[in-house]
C-alpha cells in the first residue's frame, strides 16, 4: 500500500511527545512492507538534520518551506493581531497554511492508496479537495480541550479571555475540518468519545493505543541516592509550562515541610526564562533544556510527576517513565485516556495536599516505590509496544 503521510515540521529531534509517536509509527508501518511519503512543511530557518535524512521512517521525504515568523518576534506580534482582528480560525491554524504545501498535498495524493492528515494542523489545506483517495485524519489531541482547560485556569483576565477567544475559535474549526476526512482516528477511548458526544461526529473510526519502545528506554541500575522529583515534557508546551508554575506553587512547598532535601529535575527542551532561572535561586532545583538523550537524566529520578493541568493526547512521557521504572504521580488530566489503574499502575491526585501527600508516601518507602517500578515495567512490556498499536491503526485504516 503507497501511503502520502501529511504533518507539519521535521520528526528530529524527536523531543516531544507527539513526534516520536509518529516516528515510531511510520516506522512500524514501513517494516511492515508498506510505502510511505512524508511530507511536511517547515520554516525556512529550520534545517534538515542527518537522522533525519538517514532514517529509514519513510522512503521519501519532501519539505515545504515556509516563512514563519521567530516567535516573540515584531513580525510574530503583526501575524497575532491580524488573525485577531480579520479571520475566525485560532493562530495556531493560520499560521501553518502554505498555498504551496495544498498544492504539494494534491499532486503527491495522486500516487497515493490513502492520505493521511496527522494533526490537524494541516487539516485546512484539504478544504474542497476531491482527491479521490481515501484521506484520514489522526487527532494526536483534541485540540479545543486543550484551550478551554488553559482558559478556565488562567489567573490573569486578558490571558483569560485571549484563551477564551482561541478555544471558541478551535472548537468550530475542529469539528468542521474532521468532517472533510473518510475517517478521524483518535488516541484514547476518551477522545472518541468527546469527538461523537461533543462534535457529533459519525466518521470517528476508533482508537490507536499510546505504544512505548521498550528496547529503548530501560529501568536504572540503581535508585537515585538523593530523593528526587523528576518533571518530563517539552517546556516551551503551554500546559506544561502551567503545570510545572502550578507544582513549584502549589505542591512542592508542601513536600518540602516534610521532606527538606528532596531535589526537583526538570526535563525537556526550550524551557522559557521563568524557569531557566530557578537554579540561580533554589540549588535543589536542576532545569535540564534540551538533552540528546532523556533516559539517563529520568534514571536521576525516584519519581515522575505529572501536574496537568490541561493539555490532552497522547501522554507518551507517562509510558516511557514506565518503561524505565519510574514511578509516576499524575493529575488526572495528565493521565486522562491511558488504560492504566489509580493505585496500582501508578498514582493519582489532582489537589496540592492529595498530590504532595502520594510524592512523599512514594519518597519516604522505597520498597513501595521498588514494587510499583517493577509493576510499571512489566505492564509496558506485555501490554503496550508500539508494534502493538501500529497494527491496531492499520487494522482501522484497511477495514474501511
Amino acid at each position: 500500500m503507497k501511503i502520502l503521510w501529511v504533518k507539519s515540521g521535521t520528526l528530529f529531534p524527536p523531543d516531544t511527545g507527539g513526534r516520536r509517536r509518529t516516528l515510531a509509527m511510520l516506522r512500524e508501518i514501513t517494516r511492515a512492507g508498506h510505502t510511505l511519503h512524508y511530507l511536511g512543511l517547515k520554516p525556512d530557518s529550520l534545517p534538515i538534520t542527518p537522522e533525519e535524512q538517514t532514517d529509514p521512517y519513510a522512503q521519501t521525504k519532501e519539505w515545504v518551506t515556509s516563512h514563519e515568523p521567530a516567535h516573540s518576534s515584531p513580525r510574530f506580534f503583526l501575524h497575532l493581531i491580524k488573525n485577531l482582528l480579520f479571520s475566525r480560525q485560532p493562530y495556531v491554524l493560520d499560521r501553518y497554511r502554505s498555498a504551496a504545501w495544498r498544492q504539494r498535498i494534491i499532486e503527491s495524493a495522486a500516487h497515493a492508496d490513502l492520505v493521511i492528515c496527522d494533526f490537524l494542523t494541516p487539516a485546512p489545506h484539504f478544504e474542497d479537495l476531491a482527491l479521490g483517495k481515501p484521506t484520514y485524519l489522526f487527532q494526536h489531541n483534541i485540540e479545543a480541550q486543550i484551550w478551554k482547560r488553559l482558559a478556565d485556569s488562567a489567573k490573569n483576565p486578558l490571558k483569560r479571555a485571549y484563551l477564551r477567544s482561541q478555544h471558541h475559535r478551535m472548537a468550530r474549526a475542529e469539528k468542521h475540518l474532521s468532517t472533510l476526512f473518510d475517517g478521524v482516528i483518535t488516541v484514547s477511548p476518551d477522545d472518541t468519545t468527546y469527538c461523537r458526544e461533543h462534535y457529533h461526529l459519525t466518521n470517528v473510526l476508533g482508537h490507536v493505543p499510546t505504544g512505548v519502545d521498550i528496547t529503548a528506554f530501560r529501568p536504572a541500575p540503581h535508585p537515585p541516592a538523593i530523593p528526587t522529583i523528576g518533571f518530563l515534557g517539552s517546556m516551551d508546551w503551554i500546559p506544561n509550562i502551567e503545570g510545572i508554575h502550578w507544582f513549584l506553587r502549589e505542591v512542592l512547598p508542601l513536600v518540602r515541610k516534610s521532606l527538606p532535601t528532596v531535589r526537583l529535575k526538570i526535563i525537556g527542551r526550550n524551557p522559557p526564562a521563568t524557569l531557566r532561572d530557578l537554579p540561580l535561586t533554589d540549588p535543589a532545583i536542576e532545569v535540564t533544556g534540551t538533552v540528546p538523550d532523556v533516559q539517563p537524566h529520568v534514571h536521576d529520578c525516584t519519581l515522575i510527576a505529572v501536574p496537568l493541568l490541561a493539555g490532552g493526547g497522547t501522554r507518551i512521557k507517562i509510558f516511557e517513565a514506565m518503561a524505565m521504572g519510574i514511578p509516576v504521580v499524575s493529575t488526572t488530566i495528565g493521565a486522562e485516556g491511558l488504560p492504566l489503574t489509580p493505585g496500582t499502575d501508578l498514582q493519582i491526585a489532582d489537589s496540592p495536599p492529595a498530590f504532595a501527600k502520594s510524592l512523599l508516601t512514594l519518597l519516604k518507602d522505597p520498597a513501595l516505590t521498588a514494587t510499583l517500578a517493577t509493576h510499571a515495567r512489566h505492564r509496558m512490556e506485555t501490554d503496550f509496544t508500539w508494534a502493538a498499536a501500529t497494527h491496531h491503526s492499520l487494522h482501522l485504516l484497511t477495514r474501511q
